[in-house]
C-alpha cells in the first residue's frame, strides 16, 4: 500500500501581482498533483483584439486584396499574417524557426530540379 503525498494548499492571495510572485518563487509540486492533470480545452476562448484605423495608399489596398483574393482569404486576416511575419522578423533577428522555414522553401523554389535535361 502506497501512502499518497499530503499536498499543501494554495494560499489566498489579494491581487495577481502577489499571486505572480509567489508562484516565481516557489515550485507547484507541493500545492499541485501533476499526474492526475488534465489538458484543457477553451474551444471559444479568442485572442482579444483592439480596432485601429490604417490608412493605406489605394494601390497597396488593391495589391492587398487581390493577394487575398488569391489565397481565398480576407485581406484583413492577410494584412495580419503578414504584419506578425514581419514583427517575428525584426523582433528575433531573421532567426525564427517560421523565417527560417520560409527562406528553405524560397530556396527550393529558385533551384528548378535536374529533369534529364540534356547540357550541351
Amino acid at each position: 500500500m502506497t501512502k499518497r503525498a499530503t499536498r499543501k494548499a494554495v494560499p489566498t492571495f489579494s491581487s495577481e501581482a502577489e499571486e505572480r510572485t509567489f508562484w516565481d518563487t516557489h515550485d507547484t509540486g507541493p500545492f499541485v498533483d501533476w499526474g492526475t492533470a488534465r489538458v484543457a480545452v477553451f474551444p471559444n476562448l479568442k485572442p482579444s483584439t483592439e480596432t485601429i484605423s490604417l490608412r493605406l495608399p489605394a494601390a497597396l489596398l488593391a495589391e492587398l486584396k487581390a493577394l487575398a483574393n488569391k489565397r481565398d482569404v480576407p485581406y484583413q486576416s492577410l494584412l495580419k499574417v503578414f504584419l506578425a511575419e514581419r514583427v517575428d522578423r525584426e523582433t528575433h533577428g531573421g532567426n525564427s524557426p517560421s523565417t527560417r522555414s520560409r527562406k528553405a522553401r524560397q530556396r527550393r523554389k529558385r533551384t528548378p530540379p535536374d529533369r534529364g535535361r540534356l547540357r550541351g
